[in-house]
């Protein structure tokens, strides 16, 4: 069984391995960050979308280093990236099923590409839907008969947060598939179209902030504003405790 530890009403997976991909009851898999955290602390859809997840992974060095600051415990940050190459790894061995849904089309036809060499036994389907803030009904109901059609065992979405674990929650029970992985910029990670800083600078628990100097403009908000105020979040939790 799953452990998890409690972090100010999210339970985050500590070891979320080995993962039965043929398991018959769905299971969504999310992450958590100091971004998504205020996001989800001021949008009650958003955070019943990450408490319903089967498994909620700590990817972001603020959570590990806040939940250990509010618990006490201390938990190993999972980054979506991980769980990706863990699961298309599982999928080849089993000559499995995913769907790619989000980004662009020229992303995903770079993923087809990579996959076709790296896990060739894996038979994959993609949809790149309308760029928009919000989806229409006729958006979700084209989504849910593209993926029944194929009927993968692993829905990948990739539609950044909060849209894309909004659309987890929503689909869960629509869909035919084992397994709802939301995992947002890993999309471009593995098609190439954004680099993710090495591994000398995931070890120093540095990678945020190679990410802002790269792109300042679209990161500082998330890194730096919400920094402040996940700060703020969680010192204001702790002296309620």
């Amino acid at each position: 069984m799953m452990s998890t530890t409690e972090f100010l009403g999210y339970s985050l997976a500590v070891n979320p391995f080995p993962i039965n991909i043929n398991k018959t009851n769905k299971i969504v898999i999310n992450t958590i960050n100091q971004y998504a955290f205020c996001i989800s602390e001021r949008d009650i859809t958003f955070k019943e979308a990450l408490q319903a997840s089967d498994i909620l992974l700590p990817d972001g060095i603020g959570v590990v280093k806040a939940c250990m600051f509010i618990t006490g415990k201390p938990i190993k940050k999972i980054a979506g990236a991980e769980m990706h190459t863990y699961l298309l790894e599982k999928l080849n061995e089993m000559e499995g099923k995913c769907f790619y849904l989000g980004s662009s089309q020229g992303t995903l036809d770079k993923i087809r590409i990579r996959m076709k060499k790296e896990y060739p036994l894996i038979k994959s389907e993609f949809y790149s839907p309308p760029f928009k803030k919000d989806f229409t009904e006729e958006d979700i109901s084209i989504m849910i008969e593209k993926i029944n059609k194929f009927k993968p065992n692993i829905l990948f979405l990739g539609l950044t947060a909060p849209k894309q674990e909004k659309l987890s929650y929503f689909l869960k029970e629509k869909v035919q598939t084992n397994i709802i992985c939301s995992v947002g910029a890993v999309f471009d990670f593995y098609a190439e179209t954004m680099t993710r800083p090495s591994l000398f600078w995931i070890n120093l628990n540095l990678e945020w902030f190679i990410r802002l100097t790269k792109e300042p403009k679209r990161m500082w908000k998330r890194y730096i504003y919400y920094g402040f105020i996940f700060a703020y979040d969680i010192t204001k939790a702790k002296l309620r405790m």
